[in-house]
């Protein structure tokens, strides 16, 4: 469904400030692929998402949806097709506009329609929706969204990136923010959409025994480049220290970063 290509990213290029974001990085996701994506800070994960939304299209390679090219598509465009979930809670609500209203605008996102209306239908679909995030939401459809705690926000904005139909959804550390009990309710939701709605899904996380116990696939990136995939049934039969030795074997250093260490 999506193919990555020999895709570089290049930041300052031509100046002592220069970084490669991305070294000809290649990757195929398959329709209802759930992909996690670990490796310690700079490793190249976000620039990998940058990459794949269009927030910073590639210095060079190519990224085709089927067959055709988006390399150069515009992040807008791309918008159309793939949802984000970012790792602040703020940033995948409008925090001024009732909860309703959100969900009504991510109904249509999409849609080439003039005119977006809540009617009593959509009402009631949403109630239901929300009911089944277990946090009282359908009760407090008018309430501002600025209103909610970040746990909440962030199960709206994965409700709301289901009701937009994405074809990938690109989830950025998006229960690092969160408290334990917050963040296990948003996971939760993450594998029951997944499987009630038939995404296609890429979770970054720095948590290692997270990105084993969930999803298809693993991939291990350090200082740009993918050095390990990993797919089921092998996956789920990894542990921690075996991804460790694993980084070590092929890299030939350790592990220095502590998030990633004590997940």
């Amino acid at each position: 469904m999506i193919r990555i290509d020999q895709v570089h990213l290049v930041f300052g290029d031509g100046t002592p400030d220069r970084v490669e974001a991305l070294k000809g990085v290649n990757l195929h996701l398959k329709k209802n692929d759930f992909v996690t994506v670990i490796g310690s800070n700079g490793a190249g994960k976000s620039s990998l998402f940058n990459a794949l939304s269009g927030l910073y299209p590639p210095t060079s390679g190519v990224i085709k949806k089927d067959t055709v090219d988006i390399t150069r598509w515009p992040e807008y465009r791309r918008a159309s097709f793939i949802g984000r979930v970012f790792q602040d809670p703020l940033m995948g609500t409008a925090g001024n506009m009732s909860v309703q209203d959100n969900l009504t605008i991510a109904s249509y996102k999409g849609m080439k329609k003039l005119k977006i209306s809540l009617n009593k239908h959509k009402k009631y679909e949403f109630r239901g929706m929300l009911a089944q995030l277990e946090m009282g939401l359908e009760d407090r459809m008018t309430d501002n969204v600025g209103q909610l705690s970040g746990g909440q926000r962030q199960a709206l904005t994965m409700l709301m990136m289901v009701l937009s139909s994405p074809d990938l959804v690109l989830l950025d550390e998006h229960t690092a923010a969160l408290d334990p009990r917050n963040a296990a309710k948003v996971l939760e939701l993450t594998d029951r959409f997944y499987e009630e709605y038939g995404l296609t899904v890429m979770m970054v996380t720095h948590d290692m025994r997270m990105a084993i116990d969930h999803g298809n696939r693993l991939l291990m990136m350090d200082q740009g480049e993918i050095i390990l995939e990993v797919e089921e049934p092998d996956k789920s039969k990894l542990t921690v220290d075996e991804l460790v030795k694993r980084f070590h074997d092929i890299r030939g250093k350790d592990l220095t970063n502590d998030e990633t260490l004590l997940s």
